[in-house]
């Protein structure tokens, strides 16, 4: 996946997090597995749209985005949109 030392620490924690839940009852530890995938999908499509921002702010085509994050550049273009408030997606 990645050789970056952070994201192998960040994979670790939460990896410590849901071998912690391995006691609870079925429905408290699905409950929280659900929280924290939903908790994490937040942070980095967040982070994923500034990226892509800051890529076309200096300069890179959709395409070009689109083949480093694994979108279409369709894609791209709706995030974008979608990430500097038209509620569409529309350009």
């Amino acid at each position: 996946m990645s050789d970056d030392p952070v994201i192998g620490f960040l994979k670790a924690d939460v990896a410590r997090f849901c071998a912690g839940l391995e006691d609870l009852a079925p429905a408290i530890r699905l409950r929280l597995v659900v929280q924290l995938q939903q908790a994490l999908d937040e942070v980095t499509d967040a982070a994923l749209d500034g990226g892509m921002a800051a890529a076309k702010a200096e300069g890179w085509g959709l395409r070009r985005i689109g083949d480093h994050v694994g979108l279409s550049h369709e894609k791209v273009r709706y995030r974008l949109a979608r990430a500097s408030g038209e509620p569409d997606g529309s350009a």
